[in-house]
């Protein structure tokens, strides 16, 4: 009788295979653990991640341009942008129709504002076209409505572009719009449009169904009107002019409104053409200016290098890329004093904060915690108070120079300016960042065994010999750890320099907050503060490489 091995799985206890059963489990484990960590998790994704990639994306991002003024950007790809003469009349037509859509919608001092930060004087340039625009072609305008009144009526206008069927479309839309706007919430109604074209006036008059769509989409979801109860716009009535101007034949069409289309055709055979070129100038003589032409065209796309180029005291022309005028320069300047500064606040941070951590650590530790607390004091009270008693400090009517004047000190006449400079930014970051130097530092001390230096001296060592070669480099992981993070709250900064800092004390973190608040140039504080970050992340790839991030300690 021979002896038999089983080769089976081998089962779990409620019967199955045991590599299936341990997969399940660990699934089930992991999946509890991503649960624990999910909440950290999306707030760090919503609060860090998602700010930091919509700062990015502003850094470049450019598409008011080309959906605001889309046809006239359309016709600048086949202008030349580097000759001495005007865009074409094409193109001034289309700036017509895209100004006055942009002027109703109130968007056309939104782009004027963006163009102004490139080309001063566009902005103006803008606001005056928007209040001026419906005047151009007003006289071929009052000529038309001369002809006929009803090129002055709502329903007619409806009843045309609507088709055979316009009448219909218009007492039915009517009454079942009324009955909507009263019985239904705004909201609900505010999507439904309540026209389309008929195919025939649309192949018959393409600019003035395009222009009649605009104004009814308009009308319907930002007006929140009926389209068959208001009166089209005066770009409408422009664009009727020139389709019965371009020739059209109207012998083949008898649908509605078509004897006052054929009196219209005739009647303003002999009206002079719209000059929209000339029409925009009268408005305002900026739009002559080559230069704003360029500026429109160089930034159309939607994407640019501008904001970054701006950051670097660079700027975006025709011929390529070229430096800023010198009295334009100055972020250059901002980042080597922020950089500057920020190295001067971390070093004088990390004299001052050593022998106290020092002390905390090797003090009997009633006087330690008696310490702590100092040192925790400041965090209880408001940052704006302790940089505002450093203005009251560092003036020079101030305590300290009042103190040195009486003990002689100083003459009365020759009080030192110590604020509204890098002096006094330097002394009140330095006592702000101070506790965050010191406890990194203290923690890492705390933990360097007391007889390592005892040793040392029972060898022989003196005691400046003992702490160089034995208890400061076990100190050096705290002095990193403080470094770090007192180095990346300095750069970032903009509160206390703002305050005591004038007008050489300030970082680029001063001007970033300016863009954001009072220029709203969001896309160039978006630039710089992503190189900001950018140099932040150099810096600290840089300590890894010389010093070590292991090297890095808290205790």
């Amino acid at each position: 009788m021979s002896d038999t091995t089983d080769t089976g799985p081998v089962l779990a206890a409620d019967g199955t295979p045991l590599k299936r059963s341990l997969r399940r489990a660990l699934r089930a484990q992991k999946l509890r653990a991503l649960a624990l960590i999910a909440p950290l998790l999306i707030f760090v994704l919503v609060t860090f991640i998602a700010p930091i990639a919509d700062m990015l994306f502003r850094s470049v991002e450019n598409q008011i341009v080309s959906n605001t003024l889309p046809n006239a950007v359309a016709t600048l790809n086949d202008w030349d942008g580097t000759s001495d003469g005007l865009p074409g009349e094409d193109t001034f037509e289309a700036l017509y129709y895209d100004m006055f859509l942009a002027a109703e919608a109130k968007r056309h001092t939104r782009v004027g504002s963006r163009l102004n930060y490139e080309e001063s004087g566009i902005s103006s340039m803008f606001r005056k076209s928007g209040r001026g625009v419906d005047d151009i072609g007003e006289d071929q305008i009052d000529a038309l409505e001369d002809i006929n009144d009803v090129w002055g009526d709502e329903t007619f206008w409806f009843t045309m572009m609507s088709g055979p069927d316009g009448v219909a479309k218009a007492n039915g839309i009517l009454s079942a719009q009324r009955e909507r706007l009263a019985n239904l919430d705004q909201s609900s109604f505010a999507g439904e449009i309540g026209f389309a074209p008929s195919q025939q006036i649309a192949d018959l008059l393409p600019r003035t169904v395009r222009a009649y769509t605009a104004f009814a989409v308009f009308t319907a979801i930002e007006d929140e009107d009926i389209v068959a109860e208001e009166e089209p716009w005066e770009a409408v009535k422009v664009a009727l002019i020139e389709d019965l101007r371009s020739g059209i034949d109207l012998s083949g069409y008898d649908g509605p409104g078509a004897q006052e289309l054929r009196e219209a055709q005739q009647g303003l055979a002999n009206q002079p053409a719209i000059d929209y070129k000339q029409g925009f100038i009268d408005i305002t003589e900026d739009w002559a200016n080559l230069d704003n032409w360029k500026t429109i065209k160089m930034y159309a796309p939607p994407f640019t290098t501008g904001y970054f180029l701006n950051a670097v005291d660079m700027q975006k022309t025709p011929e390529g890329f070229q430096p800023r005028p010198e009295n334009e320069q100055i972020y250059g300047i901002l980042f080597k004093r922020t950089l500057f500064m920020s190295l001067m606040i971390t070093g004088s941070c990390i004299l001052l904060a050593y022998p106290v951590a020092y002390l905390l650590a090797n003090l009997p530790m009633r006087t330690s915690s008696l310490l702590m607390i100092l040192v925790l004091l400041p965090f209880w009270t408001s940052l704006l108070v302790r940089t505002s008693a450093w203005k009251v400090m560092l003036q020079q009517q101030g305590v300290i120079n009042d103190t040195l004047v009486w003990l002689g000190l100083v003459a009365d006449e020759g009080r030192l300016v110590m604020i509204n400079n890098q002096f006094g930014t330097i002394v009140a970051m330095t006592h702000i960042l101070l506790p965050f130097m010191i406890l990194p530092m203290y923690s890492v001390m705390s933990t360097i065994p007391p007889y390592y230096v005892r040793a040392a001296r029972s060898l022989g060592a003196t005691n400046w010999t003992s702490f160089w070669r034995v208890y400061f480099p076990q100190s050096v992981p705290g002095i990193g750890a403080g470094s770090i993070l007192v180095f990346i709250l300095a750069i970032g900064y903009y509160i206390t320099p703002e305050i005591v800092g004038g007008t050489s004390g300030t970082f680029i973190s001063n001007r970033i907050a300016y863009h954001i608040s009072t220029s709203l140039n969001w896309g160039l504080a978006a630039a710089l503060g992503s190189i900001l970050l950018a140099a932040v992340l150099i810096l600290y790839w840089a300590y890894d490489k010389i010093v070590g991030i292991d090297n890095v300690k808290l205790g």
